[in-house]
This record gives C-alpha cells, sequence and structure tokens, in this order.
C-alpha cells in the first residue's frame, strides 16, 4: 500500500519541540518506547501521525494544522488539560494500567467514586477527540493502527464517521483476565470491550493477553472480534548505533570504576509498581545473607528512571525503591564496597553501557506487556550474560528456553536465580546467552508494523 494512505493514532506524537537557547522553535524526536519503535518504520512514507500535545511547545508549533516532519504528516491535538488529566492520569494509568497489570490492593483499591465517573467522561471525550481528528484527516481507505490502552474507544468514535477505514489496535499491555476488568463498572467494561471489538483486528505481544482479551469479550459480549500475537523486536540497529557512541564508551568506563572488576546484576527499567524493583533488591539481599562468599565480589547496578511523577502511587513506590536499597547496602555495604548503586535519573547512553557489560540482568515485572528490556539486553550484551526473567513477562513467551525463568512473587526463587545466573559454567553462559541474542534478534521491528498491516490484508 502507499504510505500515504497509513495512519498511526498514539498518546504521544513522533516528534517534540522545545525552545533553543536563541528561544526558536526546535524538533527531537518524541518520548517514550512506543515513539522510538514506531517512528523509525513510517518515517518517509508520508503517512499520517494523530497525537496529543504535551508542552506548550508542542501547541505552539502546531497550531496552524497539520505539520510535515520526517516526510511524516503530523497532526497535534491540543487537548483542554482537564480532559487529559481525567483520561490519561486518571482512566488510562489510575485505572487502566492497574487493571490489566493485576496491580490493586483490592480491599483498598481502587474506590470508584464520583470523580472517578467524572474521569470516564473524561477518557470518552479524549477518544472522541481523537476519532475526529483521524476522521478529518485519513485519506479514504487508509489503515488505521490505533496504539495501545489510550484509545481503546477509538474504533466506535469512527464506524460510523468513516466506515471505508480498515482498523487495527495494538495493545502494549497485558489484558486483564474477566476477573480483574470486573472490578470496573459494568458499563465501564462493556464500553471498553465494545470499543476494541469495534477494530477490525487486536493485536497482542503474548498469546497469554490475547487469550485473556477472548475470554473477557466472550464472557461479557458473547463474541470477540479477531486477535492476533506479534511480539515487539528491540531496535538493534539504533542499539548498536549507541553502544558504539563516545557517550556510551564514557558511561561504560564509569560503570567500570565503580564496578572494579567485581560481578555485575543490572535492571533497567521504568520507576514503577509493575516493574517489582523492591522484590529485586530483596532477593539480592537474601542471596548475600546466604552466600557469604558473594559479598564484595558483585554489584546490582539498577536504573530506574522517573515515571509518571503527577501520581501518588509512583511517587510512594519511588520512596519505597530507594528505601529498599538503602536497607541492602546499609546491611552488607563496607567503605570499599557498596553492594546496590541505585540512578533514578534517565541516561539512555547509561543504561546500554549497563546491558553491554551486565553478567546477570533481572527483569522481573509482577506483570507485563513485553518488558522489552530483556531482549535490548540479550542483542547488546558482550560479557554471555544471563538473564533472570518473569514467566509474567510478555518476552517470557520468546525467550523461556533462552533465560532463568523466576515467579516474581517468590523473592527466594528469585534470589536462587541470581545465584545460578553468576555462578553457572562458562559454557552454559554461553548457551544461554547466545540463545537469548538469537531469540531476541530473530525478527526485525518491520515484521511487528508488518503483522499490524496484514491483520487486515494490507502491506507497506
Amino acid at each position: 500500500m502507499d504510505g500515504s494512505r497509513l495512519v498511526i493514532a498514539a498518546n504521544r506524537g513522533p516528534v517534540s519541540f522545545t525552545r533553543d537557547s536563541s528561544g526558536a522553535l526546535v524538533t527531537k524526536r518524541g518520548g517514550g518506547g512506543l515513539v522510538a519503535s514506531m517512528a523509525p518504520l513510517v518515517e518517509g512514507t508520508g503517512a499520517t501521525w494523530v497525537g496529543a500535545a504535551m508542552s506548550d511547545a508542542d501547541r505552539e508549533a502546531t497550531a496552524g494544522g497539520v505539520v510535515e516532519t520526517s516526510g511524516l504528516r503530523y497532526r497535534c491535538l491540543d487537548i483542554d488539560a482537564d480532559t487529559y488529566r481525567m483520561a490519561y492520569d486518571v482512566i488510562a494509568n489510575s485505572a487502566l494500567w492497574f487493571v490489566h497489570h493485576h496491580l490493586f490492593d483490592l480491599p483498598r483499591r481502587p474506590v470508584i467514586d464520583r470523580g472517578w465517573y467524572e474521569a470516564w467522561e473524561g477518557y470518552r471525550a479524549y477518544n472522541q477527540i481523537f476519532g475526529q481528528a483521524v476522521a478529518d484527516e485519513a485519506p479514504d481507505g487508509a489503515v488505521v493502527l490505533v496504539q495501545d490502552y489510550h484509545l481503546s474507544l477509538l474504533a466506535s468514535e469512527l464506524a460510523a464517521k468513516r466506515p471505508d477505514l480498515k482498523l487495527v489496535h495494538f495493545h502494549h499491555t497485558p489484558f486483564a483476565e474477566p476477573e480483574w476488568l470486573s472490578v470496573l463498572p459494568d458499563e465501564w467494561a462493556r464500553q471498553l470491550l465494545e470499543g476494541l471489538a469495534a477494530f477490525h483486528a487486536c493485536g497482542f505481544h503474548s498469546v497469554r493477553w490475547a487469550r485473556s482479551f477472548r475470554s473477557c469479550c466472550e464472557e461479557v459480549l458473547g463474541h470477540a472480534p479477531p486477535t492476533f500475537v506479534s511480539g515487539l523486536p528491540p531496535a538493534v540497529d539504533d542499539l548498536d548505533a549507541m553502544a558504539a557512541s563516545e557517550a556510551c564508551g564514557t558511561e561504560g568506563s564509569r560503570i567500570d570504576a565503580a564496578v572494579g572488576g567485581r560481578r555485575l546484576i543490572v535492571r533497567v527499567d521504568r520507576m514503577e509498581p509493575s516493574k517489582n524493583i523492591v522484590r529485586g533488591f530483596q532477593a539480592y539481599d537474601e542471596l548475600l545473607y546466604r552466600r557469604p562468599e558473594l559479598r564484595g565480589q558483585v554489584v546490582f547496578m539498577a536504573f530506574c528512571y522517573p515515571s509518571r511523577e503527577a501520581l501518588s502511587e509512583y511517587v510512594a513506590y519511588n520512596a519505597d525503591v530507594e528505601a529498599a536499597a538503602a536497607a541492602v547496602n546499609d546491611r552488607w555495604g563496607t567503605v570499599q564496597w557498596s553492594p546496590v548503586v541505585l540512578h533514578t535519573d534517565d541516561n539512555f547512553a547509561r543504561s546500554v553501557a549497563a546491558l553491554v557489560r551486565y553478567d546477570a540482568l533481572l527483569v522481573n515485572p509482577v506483570r507485563d506487556g513485553m518488558n522489552l528490556v530483556a531482549k535490548e539486553g540479550a542483542a547488546l550484551n558482550q560479557r554471555d550474560g544471563v538473564v533472570v526473567l518473569s514467566r509474567q513477562a510478555g518476552a517470557w513467551d520468546e525467550l523461556s528456553e533462552a533465560s532463568i525463568g523466576v515467579n516474581p512473587f517468590d523473592v527466594k526463587a528469585t534470589a536462587d536465580a541470581l545465584e545460578l545466573a553468576l555462578t553457572m559454567g562458562s559454557e552454559e553462559r554461553r548457551r544461554l546467552s547466545a540463545a537469548a541474542r538469537s531469540a531476541s534478534t530473530a525478527r526485525s521491528l518491520h515484521t511487528w508494523l508488518d503483522d499490524q498491516l496484514a491483520a487486515v490484508g494490507e502491506s507497506l
């Protein structure tokens, strides 16, 4: 198909705008993993991208309507701040995210009160705004690839306006099982599933998430739309370019100096509850308790960058993570050795440098749509490092034969897995590392895009 017939709809746009020292508007790649994965695939195709403004500079730069950037048409939506907050902070990230990731402490939360019902109307309004923009911008017979849980109702908004469009939705999160979806008010759950069922196809990173979605649809609606599964691969070329950069070399030297020849455990995560960072530190604490000979011989470097800092749950979890790291250092640290080195700022070059060097990579989410860092680490690592991976990560589907699997809630078993990763023989390390690299790089990002188009019988 002609690239100009392709429309991407996502919360974030492919670019963002800032002001330089002279006050002039300048463009840079938009933030977030989705943009990093999707934008390079469609740049130069003439495709249209519809996203929400993230800053005043975004609003000013795009006030005249569609802008041309990087071979794309970008329609940036200036959404009222209250509507955006209700849709993004309250419903998408405090309700849907928590339901899909099984994060609610159900005896206490959620408390679905009048404010949440008002927020649901904001979520509906947000989807309506996106729907009208797609209806306005999409060429005749266009394929619209809608990304993630923020826009679950978009097809419902487009069905009457633009029946000529081919609509695909892709979830980058897990999907709740019926008993978890039932936490939401009945009408919300029905509207959510009816919205998704209005797409011609719905895609997921894992067979498990697709199965959960179909179960919800069948229980609530009595039918399910077509689904497909396509695990997101790492952006290998971009990662390799960063690994070879001067900035990464500098950060790597700093890591080497801090580690001092010891074995290295690494984790790279957003600072948020589903990533299970606290239990990771507790497992490391357990390992040091029962293996005294490892004290002073291992460093756990954790790169946990800020996320959703407007949400109280995330602020509290950040404090829990810092307290857990400090507890390990207080218990076992010496003048010469800090068992945990925690960085809470976002430094991509440093994270890549750490992935190149790890002996064990801990990826232990409570539940995760993919958790791409498991594949990124496997693709980058140059030390026959071993991935310790939660079986609740979407990446487990592809790495189950090439990593050490863990129950993310079992601290003792996670300590066992870290011990195995650090002490296994060199031949087994090489075998697992090579298998993880092969599985992680077997598909390209283009195949992920191709799968979405193929779901409606198209190709680019």
